[in-house]
């Protein structure tokens, strides 16, 4: 029989540990440090899931290369929306560092951010998109070249060996390759130093609500010993298991709401020699009917003091929402009120369907046909195939359309402001604060006009742009 622990009181309690949940605690641990807070993650260690280091590509999203914010490359709204983002992002984490709160060289560093197209089509659109928005201060250090011999001094893999044919590319060398799951690390110690907890294996199971707030309730993973915590504010940062507690919350604000599975791999070189000559994120125009996060890169990387380089995302398909996860998890967050729009977003994407099964057919050779437009001369003695995270593609209603498949993420706060929770994939990690900032403004009203907003300022000067009219990220 399961035995429980007496139940314990606490402001806040974060539900996952990774980049989500570790923005949100570091940052109450700061502005308050009087507050109580817990966070509870359900594996051994943080950042097992979408926060690992090589379970992402590592790219501070700044909308400099991921085309697929600007289908229309005369709109550059989106793309300029994700650069303020992780400007403000930046700004926070500086501010730390200059407090000695973190070691920005352990996380971050300076990698150039470029786009590289062969096509004639594809040469039109990226010199248009480059017109775009280098009329903007946020891109005003873009180049653009259609020059072979420019294109191969910013990267020579992607140039040596390849035949005559279109080719351009763009580069701003202020770019970032962030070491996410070091980053989460750094910031759940943030949140230790200032007396707060962090609880690993640690696995939410049901959260009720209570006159003070919520009791949630959990299990150890590694015994048969239970738990019960009151609180006062959670939030649920659990990736691809959010959608599911939510549910299970009966939060209202999520009904409707369903997710959509897409996992994925990347081929990994970490051949000195290869690696030493290649110094950016190249990335390329996605296929046909791929879902956003497949649009492929070719990136250096520096992981755990060790350099890579990094090709993909191939696209992979379970019905597990985490890597550790079960394989019933999707079927879980089906609901009489999500049925309809998960089957017409699946039915209205027939391409990305096509899309999926086609990768998961995909041979090693085909996998290597695709690097290789990126790397001419790549070896595939050289590399290696590795599992990345799961992402949980998020499906709501839009209009009159009951299931719309939605890009990014969506913060998603309960009536009451006493939970919230955050749902959708990329490019969340690289715009964390700027969605944090707005949790506060939206859960926490009364300090943040008192004092929070005052320090907050003093620490992102951007910190007024961080979310748009209706209190959403922009």
């Amino acid at each position: 029989m399961t035995t429980r622990s007496a139940s314990a009181t606490y402001d806040v309690v974060l539900i996952g540990g990774g980049i989500m949940s570790t923005t949100l605690g570091a940052m109450l641990s700061t502005l308050a440090p009087d507050l109580r807070i817990v966070l509870l993650e359900r594996a051994d260690r943080l950042a097992q899931e979408s926060s690992g280091s090589w379970n992402n590509a590592g790219t501070g999203h700044s909308g400099f290369c991921e085309l697929n914010y600007m289908p229309d490359p005369a709109d550059g709204e989106k793309a300029l929306d994700v650069a303020r983002q992780y400007r403000i992002t930046r700004q926070w984490w500086s501010s730390l560092a200059d407090r000695g709160l973190v070691d920005l060289e352990t996380f971050v560093r300076s990698t150039p951010h470029m786009n590289l197209v062969f096509t004639p089509e594809d040469v039109s659109y990226l010199r248009q998109r480059h017109e775009t928005l280098s009329a903007s201060t946020l891109f005003d250090e873009m180049e653009y070249s259609e020059d072979p011999d420019t294109i191969r001094s910013w990267a020579p893999l992607s140039i040596q060996g390849r035949t005559d044919g279109p080719i351009a590319a763009t580069r701003v060398a202020g770019g970032t390759d962030v070491d996410f799951g070091s980053l989460t690390h750094s910031l759940a110690s943030i949140i230790t130093e200032n007396g707060g907890e962090v609880r690993t294996s640690a696995e939410v199971t049901k959260l009720r609500r209570s006159s003070g707030g919520w009791v949630i309730y959990g299990r150890n993973r590694h015994g048969d010993k239970g738990f019960e915590l009151d609180a006062r504010f959670v939030f649920v940062g659990a990736g691809g298991q959010a959608l599911r507690l939510l549910q299970k919350a009966n939060v209202a604000e999520v009904r409707g709401y369903g997710v959509l599975p897409v996992g994925a791999a990347f081929l990994r070189c970490t051949d000195p020699e290869v690696v030493g000559r290649h110094d950016a994120k190249v990335y390329g125009q996605a296929p046909t009917g791929a879902p956003p996060m497949s649009v492929p890169h070719l990136d250096k990387r520096f992981v755990g003091g060790e350099l890579a380089l990094m090709f993909g995302p191939y696209a992979t398909f379970s019905t597990r929402l985490l890597r550790g996860g079960k394989l019933t998890d999707f079927f879980a967050t089906v609901r009489w009120h999500n049925a309809v729009g998960l089957a017409c977003a699946i039915a209205g994407n027939w391409r990305l369907v096509k899309y999926l099964l086609g990768q998961l057919l995909s041979s090693r050779t085909r996998r290597f046909a695709q690097l290789r437009a990126y790397y001419p001369t790549a070896n595939p003695d050289q590399w290696e195939l590795i599992g990345a995270g799961q992402r949980a593609q998020l499906i709501r209603r839009v209009g009159r359309n009951p299931g719309v498949l939605h890009t990014g993420t969506e913060l998603v706060v309960g009536a009451d402001g006493t939970i919230a929770g955050l749902l959708g994939a990329s490019p969340g990690a690289s715009t964390a604060v700027p969605i944090m900032l707005d949790l506060l403004r939206q859960c926490f009203p009364d300090r943040w006009h008192r004092d929070w907003q005052a320090q907050l300022t003093r620490a992102i000067p951007d910190v007024a742009s961080a979310a748009g009219p209706s209190g959403s990220p922009r």
